[in-house]
């Protein structure tokens, strides 16, 4: 049985703190670029659009929300309607990567506490955030309140094999203690959820599910096929990390 992961604040701090190094390294990377990434987040949301479309079509008066919208994820591609991302990070967003970021309404926020009120948004997008955050399950209900019934929900997080997730709670526990070094994978992310836990949890909500799937097979596939000899890659051949699980709702 899967049980909750105690997350210490300073560890999801220290995830926040690392996620901002890497995006301000990266627009020193890309100052000249911007224009591309512009061109790239709206070719992304175009495809989410489409993907979209065919179980609830798009419409110009949506009230859409995403959470942990970050540097430039689907809500600044999105060109019509009421859009509006949250991100803990967002002023600091906002001078990274200017010509992104104002194409879109963001608001700085943490998941666990949305500054919404009940039933506000007619769609609700979280893709692959909740595992930088010190509760990511008080995210998942966060979304769900703030969305309408009968709105439509859309959800992806990374998955791992058990293995991850125990050596997960054994680093936040000995960083706790006083851990002398930090070890990138876990840093960077406050827990590494497994596809029973987060199935588990969706299992229990108010939500018609429309489609529910993991491409955790074909990861696992991949990777014990890999050529690779690193360490990280032979790890992986025994324990399988990083695939995606994903799930479109409408809210009861």
């Amino acid at each position: 049985m899967f049980s909750k992961p105690t997350i210490s604040k300073k560890r999801a701090d220290r995830a926040l703190e690392r996620q901002l190094v890497y995006q301000t390294e990266k627009a020193d990377r890309s100052r000249d670029e911007e224009d591309q990434l512009v061109r790239g987040t709206a070719l992304k949301s175009m495809m989410f659009r489409q993907r979209i479309q065919p179980i609830r079509p798009w419409r110009d008066d949506d009230r859409v929300l995403e959470v942990g919208s970050g540097a430039h994820g689907l809500v600044f591609g999105f060109d019509k309607g009421f859009c509006i991302g949250v991100d803990p990070l967002a002023a600091d967003y906002r001078r990274l990567f200017p010509k992104v970021q104002t194409l879109s309404q963001t608001v700085g926020a943490i998941g666990e506490e949305l500054p919404f009120d009940d039933a506000a948004f007619d769609v609700v997008i979280s893709d692959n955030v909740i595992d930088h955050a010190a509760d990511p399950f008080a995210i998942i209900d966060e979304l769900i309140r703030v969305l309408r019934p009968g709105g439509l929900l859309y959800f992806t997080v990374n998955i791992h094999h058990p293995f991850y997730d125990k050596a997960s709670r054994l680093y936040g526990s000995l960083r706790n203690i006083g851990l002398p070094f930090e070890v990138s994978p876990f840093a960077d992310h406050t827990v590494h959820l497994t596809e029973e836990s987060i199935s588990s949890v969706f299992g229990e909500l108010p939500l018609d599910i429309i489609q529910q799937s993991s491409n955790a097979d074909g990861t696992r596939a991949s990777q014990r096929a890999s050529r690779k000899l690193d360490p990280d890659s032979l790890l992986k051949k025994m324990f399988f990390k990083n695939a995606i699980y994903e799930v479109i709702a409408y809210k009861l």
